[in-house]
């Protein structure tokens, strides 16, 4: 059923394909920026990921005015606040961004607070009718193809002191460029190849059967879901397929916006309080969760995933599935790919592999209960429906 009312914003201008990143230079100017802060961490500068864009911009004469690394896999409050600190220490004017979810998130965070001029970005939590305040032009460059980062209008970062994940939304946060060259995620291994990318198929699914979803949502989501499941495997065994890396950052980016204007659901809100609590890497969580999840919503959301089930195994497939069957068929389906995925990459399916303990799912549950994401999923949790959830997938 479509909504009577809805919104959706994606302002983000996408550079995609061959000799993408070569174009970074120009949209800077065109911006009027001439000291950007590069920002990325040290692991994809040891690897030289993050020399490339760095060359091509120098060989543009666009040459970074600095360049910050120093940012976990999990970044945080405190390291938002250095990265602002840093910018105006070096009197950057724009950013641009080179990683994961972390790096992109972290530089979300940074242009947010210096956008509205603070210096602490907990001084606008809570605060979702930020004006638009100071434009920082920000570009940023995606090394996975999960996260869908680079076109949504949430960050989410973590707070050390209470050991949650807090979500920033605001049209803001929305980067001015992102740029999907698959010479960026070449060189991603397999593990982390699966694992994000079936981040990215959460995203779509859940985008797509949240109680927000609507009719432009669901069109990126089936879109993305069927690029995911015709690419993920071909990328996570060979890595050097461009085309299969190509088509998951599409993938992820069209689930990123899709989610972005509908929500997502019970899967996030669970695996961001494994994130905050447990310290489980949040793509990791995802593949965890989510057959558990899709399960558990089963039995008010059979419509919506059987209406999934054609773009996940195909259509010739799926026809000659009884319709009373499909919904659950979508969750067999996931089952079989997290399998094969796991068969060929490593990719963790019990909570028990990622080091969480049975003493602990209460306080994951407790945390959970409070996510903004939960209120969306298609069916309500209590606690106790939560901690049963995490058992089954212990």
């Amino acid at each position: 059923m479509n909504p009577a009312y809805f919104e959706f914003q994606n302002a983000v201008k996408l550079l995609c394909g061959q000799d993408a990143l070569e174009r970074i230079p120009d949209e800077l100017r065109h911006m009027e920026a001439e000291k950007p802060l590069l920002l990325t961490d040290a692991v994809l500068l040891r690897l030289g990921i993050v020399k490339k864009v760095h060359d091509v911009m120098q060989a543009e004469g666009c040459v970074p005015a600095a360049l910050f690394t120093d940012i976990p896999v999990d970044s945080s409050l405190s390291v938002v606040n250095r990265i602002v600190a840093f910018y105006r220490e070096h009197e950057c004017d724009a950013i641009v961004a080179v990683g994961g979810g972390s790096v992109i998130d972290s530089a979300k965070g940074a242009r947010l607070v210096l956008s509205q001029e603070r210096d602490d970005i907990l001084s606008i939590s809570g605060m979702e009718n930020l004006h638009c305040g100071r434009h920082i032009p920000f570009i940023v460059v995606p090394t996975t193809a999960g996260t869908g980062s680079e076109c949504t209008g949430v960050a989410v970062i973590r707070n050390d002191e209470q050991a949650v994940k807090m979500e920033f939304l605001s049209p803001f946060v929305e980067p001015d460029v992102a740029v999907l060259d698959a010479r960026m995620t070449q060189r991603l291994p397999a593990r982390a190849t699966a694992s994000t990318g079936v981040d990215a198929l959460c995203h779509a699914i859940e985008a797509s059967t949240c109680l927000q979803s609507n009719p432009l949502s669901s069109a990126y989501s089936m879109a993305a879901i069927k690029l995911i499941s015709t690419n993920l495997l071909r990328a996570t065994r060979c890595g050097s397929d461009i085309d299969a890396r190509l088509a998951m950052s599409i993938a992820a980016t069209m689930a990123g916006i899709a989610f972005s204007n509908s929500m997502v659901g019970a899967v996030h809100a669970i695996g961001h309080a494994l994130g905050g609590v447990c310290h489980v890497p949040h793509a990791e969580a995802m593949g965890i969760l989510l057959p558990h999840v899709l399960n558990f919503n089963l039995p008010v959301a059979a419509d919506g995933y059987a209406r999934i089930l054609p773009e996940m195994v195909g259509w010739d497939r799926a026809a000659v599935i009884p319709s009373s069957q499909r919904g659950c068929s979508l969750v067999q389906a996931v089952r079989e790919l997290l399998i094969q995925l796991h068969e060929c990459a490593g990719i963790p399916l019990r909570l028990l592999e990622v080091g969480v303990t049975e003493s602990q799912l209460v306080r994951v549950a407790e945390t959970a209960v409070n996510d903004g994401a939960l209120i969306v999923n298609p069916r309500a949790m209590s606690v106790e429906q939560i901690v049963n959830v995490l058992r089954e997938a212990l």
